[in-house]
């Protein structure tokens, strides 16, 4: 009779494989955290019009033949900035793919819709290596849906952020394969490059949790090569790490070295403190104090969850000796955990003042980000005790709650997508960013409604007289390339919307010439002789760019190399 069951016959083809069933739980996880943005439009969160504009921005510059953006196109109403240097690729590369596929106003929710599900997914995959598949199930759901990502859909509209937090289960996973933590597998060769793939994809989703993962990562590989007393483990995991920023130097590189002609100092002004967002921390704006103390009731929430769900799994427990615990996979989540949690704290700020880059994560709640997955993983430890489901029903009912209160405290504008396409439409643009305006310039003080070039008098000193007689015409202006013919009856000084970057490249009639630029803006101002000029502006690749590149195609070779390897490293 039991042969007659197709469903207990585990070689039926008609078995619905896994991995399968997760996609499907976690679709429904996402569509559920969706439901609001049926009814009320986008949720216009903190860093809603920065990504959207990024998204636009690059739609716009790959329909006029720019494949890669480096510098945008209508950014600072048009004058533009280097914000795709500066700013990790994979997240404006999807939303804008999005804007060319699906109508405008989906695409926030279709971002979301594909970033929690492939959440969900990544969480799974971890799971079934830690716990049953069952258990593994609702992991996946409560990743999904867990309060960080409640937080990120709703209130902050940190989509890039969003891109990476689907990752970090999968480079978790490979940090315990990497750090001998998994009992039933060994680490091979091919263990460090698929530990530096999801490490890069995360650098080049979103740099804050660049660095929270690099900390958090380097923590539990050190906490494991310790328990283990194993050089290996530290050996492998360094090289690990490299190959990852290796794989990501063609973005880590440019970032790192051009920051210097930005005022990269305006991503730490008041208010984006770490300081300032330790939790249920008060300050003078009262606007920022409501929105931290909602960040901190969510992170009040996961930690309970974790410790709850970490007590009630028994996985901490039982005949095994503390010593062994503390070696075990539970152990170093526990520890990382702990870790995640302290961060948060003002206790920690000793941390945060010299620990590198660190203060430029910004807010310390954004170790949520971690502590999501850990919580996930000793969630789904606990339902596989009995009566586990339990806990599920719980977690239901608490969402539901949380996601009300969330989307209640948040902006619904079912308008600002086509807002923000128009301004590109006709030629309005919009406001940069304070951090990515080149040195000396303050993009408050941009004109809105500058033409593309315009002759000025020929000298500073003659600002107040009429400008000389002549002419301009723009034979092409593109995101990465403007090309000017002028003709003026005298020396005459030309104008462009457009600032002042190292990396542009002036020539007139062929001759590389230094810009200039007016008292109060870094604009751009190209000096011409009397006659015809043809001014030529071109976004030219500089050493640190083609040093980057270069790094991440030898670490891409190197890692495919490894990736054949079975060789043994326990």
């Amino acid at each position: 009779m039991n042969n007659s069951l197709p469903l207990q016959n585990p070689q039926n083809p008609f078995r619905v494989p896994p991995a399968l069933v997760a996609l499907g739980l976690s679709m429904l996880a996402s569509l559920a955290l969706l439901f609001p943005f049926f009814r009320l439009g986008s949720a216009s969160g903190h860093d809603f019009e920065f990504h959207v504009a990024s998204w636009l921005d690059v739609a716009y510059q790959w329909k006029h033949g720019v494949l890669w953006p480096h510098w945008t196109a209508w950014t600072n109403y048009g004058f533009g900035e280097p914000r795709y240097i500066f700013y990790p690729p994979l997240s404006w590369l999807l939303g804008a793919v999005l804007t060319l596929v699906l109508p405008i106003s989906w695409v926030p929710a279709a971002f979301l819709f594909l970033t929690q599900t492939f959440a969900g997914l990544s969480a799974f995959v971890l799971l079934r290596r830690l716990t049953s598949t069952g258990a593994a199930y609702l992991g996946a759901v409560f990743y999904a849906a867990n309060p960080y990502a409640l937080l990120l859909s709703y209130i902050r509209s940190d989509f890039a952020e969003q891109l990476a937090c689907a990752i970090f289960p999968l480079l978790l996973l490979e940090a315990l394969r990497l750090g001998n933590l998994l009992p039933e597998e060994k680490p091979t060769l091919s263990s460090v490059p698929w530990f530096a793939i999801p490490f890069a994809a995360i650098w080049l989703s979103n740099a804050p949790a660049g660095v929270i993962v690099s900390y958090s990562m380097a923590l539990l590989l050190a906490w494991a090569a310790l328990a283990q007393a194993s050089w290996k483990v530290a050996a492998r995991s360094a090289a690990a790490f490299l190959l990852g920023l290796g794989l990501a130097a063609s973005y880590l590189v440019p970032a790192a070295y051009e920051q210097r002609w930005v005022n990269i100092g305006q991503a730490l002004s008041s208010g984006l403190l770490p300081s300032q967002n330790f939790l249920f921390t008060r300050i003078d704006d009262a606007e920022h104090t409501w929105f931290n103390w909602i960040s901190s009731l969510c992170a009040v929430a996961l930690i309970l969850l974790t410790a709850m769900t970490a007590l009630c799994s028994r996985k901490l427990a039982g005949k095994t000796s503390s010593l062994a615990t503390l070696r075990s996979v539970w152990g170093n989540l526990l520890v990382l955990g702990l870790a995640s949690v302290l961060v948060m704290f003002r206790l920690s700020t000793p941390l945060w003042n010299f620990l590198p880059k660190l203060r430029f994560v910004q807010f310390p709640w954004r170790w949520m980000s971690i502590l999501a997955a850990i919580s996930c993983c000793f969630f789904a430890a606990a339902v596989e005790r009995r009566r586990g489901w339990l806990w599920f029903a719980f977690f239901f009912l608490f969402s539901v709650a949380l996601g009300v209160f969330l989307s209640q405290n948040t902006w619904w504008d079912p308008d600002e997508m086509a807002t923000q396409q128009a301004a590109i439409a006709n030629g309005s643009g919009y406001e940069g960013v304070d951090e990515y305006d080149p040195l000396g310039d303050d993009h408050l003080d941009l004109p809105k409604q500058a033409p593309a070039a315009a002759i000025l008098p020929p000298s500073t000193e003659e600002a107040n007289t009429p400008a000389a007689a002549g002419k301009v015409q723009v034979e092409l202006w593109q995101p990465n390339e403007k090309q000017i013919a002028v003709w003026s009856a005298q020396p005459a000084r030309v104008a462009l919307r457009l600032l002042n970057y190292p990396a542009w490249e002036v020539t007139v009639n062929g001759l590389i010439v230094p810009s200039q630029r007016p008292d109060d803006v870094n604009q751009m101002v190209v000096p011409v002789p009397a006659g015809k000029s043809e001014i030529r502006v071109r976004f030219r690749r500089t050493p640190d760019r083609v040093a980057g590149v270069a790094i991440s195609l030898i670490s891409a070779i190197l890692g495919l190399g490894l990736l054949r390897s079975r060789r043994s490293l326990a």
